[in-house]
């Protein structure tokens, strides 16, 4: 057997913080999350009645269907990933796919898939919506319809005790990790870089771009990057499961890009009115504060499922 460094060790019980991919195995020296989020597996839509005003504008063929794929990629807690029997999704996101559907009198099908390939999938007609912590960028908007349902925003997080002393603001010439195709990658990061460091003559923040969090860990842990930039969701439910793993900056980096979440579909769409109607519905629903409260996200609270 290899015996692990104390970074790889300490980057290994992150990364199952935040994947939560479940083993079944703990050690002492990194406490399970709380059980009784990771290991409910209940749905919230339970008894929630369809709609009549999102029925209204249902499409027949989505009714003679009676499905809906949503895909999403489940490594993303609290919002969206998988529960300790390692397939029920679970998370404020999933809640969110079940009651839409449940406004819809439509029975749903998950599909877990990797963050940058669910635009390309739904433009392919492989999934039918995504609710995936996505924010309505122009980008996006020139191919999804996206209607919002939550307010998040990204932070960045830096070795426990933040020993180089970083803030928002001197992160210049710092190696910093986003994931491929996030709002972090594409907005937020060059914002940051440009309003902070090479508007006023200094290097531009250097983006090290990863395809999940669990590398961006990895490398935080044996300091081959000095941040991460993530949902701020995210690394707060990580850093109340394992605390001093890490330290998040504050405030959150809201520069570049909207800190509104919405669901996607297709650009034009037959489906949009009906699923902005369910949504709606679902705001107004005492299940979505419920969720909210339950994942301890009820800061992000909105009435407003506005079509983007």
């Amino acid at each position: 057997m290899k015996t692990r460094t104390k970074a790889q060790t300490a980057a290994a019980a992150l990364a199952a913080l935040l994947a939560l991919t479940a083993c079944g195995a703990t050690t002492t020296s990194t406490p399970a999350p709380d059980s009784s989020k990771t290991s409910n597996t209940a749905d919230i839509s339970e008894g929630v009645q369809p709609d009549a005003a999102a029925l209204k504008l249902l499409p027949q063929s989505y009714k003679d269907k009676g499905e809906l794929t949503v895909a999403m990629d489940l490594h993303y807690p609290p919002t969206t990933f998988l529960s300790d029997d390692n397939k029920t999704p679970i998370g404020l996101n999933p809640d969110i796919a079940r009651l839409v559907a449940k406004k819809l009198g439509l029975k749903l099908k998950f599909e877990n898939t990797v963050f940058d390939t669910i635009i390309p999938g739904i433009d392919g007609g492989r999934y039918d919506f995504t609710v995936t912590t996505m924010s309505p960028t122009p980008e996006r908007l020139k191919v999804l319809d996206m209607v919002d349902y939550f307010k998040a925003g990204n932070s960045i997080a830096v070795s426990a005790g933040n020993p180089l002393k970083l803030t928002n603001e001197s992160l210049c010439g710092k190696n910093i990790a986003v994931t491929a195709g996030s709002t972090g990658q594409l907005k937020r990061l060059p914002a940051l870089s440009d309003q902070t460091c090479t508007s006023k003559g200094q290097p531009a923040i250097n983006a090290v771009t990863l395809p999940n969090v669990q590398d961006a860990l990895t490398q935080l842990a044996s300091k081959r990057i000095d941040g991460i930039l993530y949902d701020t969701t995210s690394l707060a439910w990580a850093a109340k499961q394992q605390p001093g793993a890490f330290t998040i900056l504050t405030p959150q980096i809201n520069v570049g890009s909207s800190d509104l979440t919405s669901v996607g579909l297709k650009k034009g769409s037959a489906l949009t009115p009906a699923l902005q109607a369910a949504v709606q519905s679902v705001l107004n629903s005492p299940e979505y504060k419920k969720s909210l409260s339950n994942w301890g996200l009820e800061s992000g609270a909105i009435t407003d499922a506005k079509l983007n």
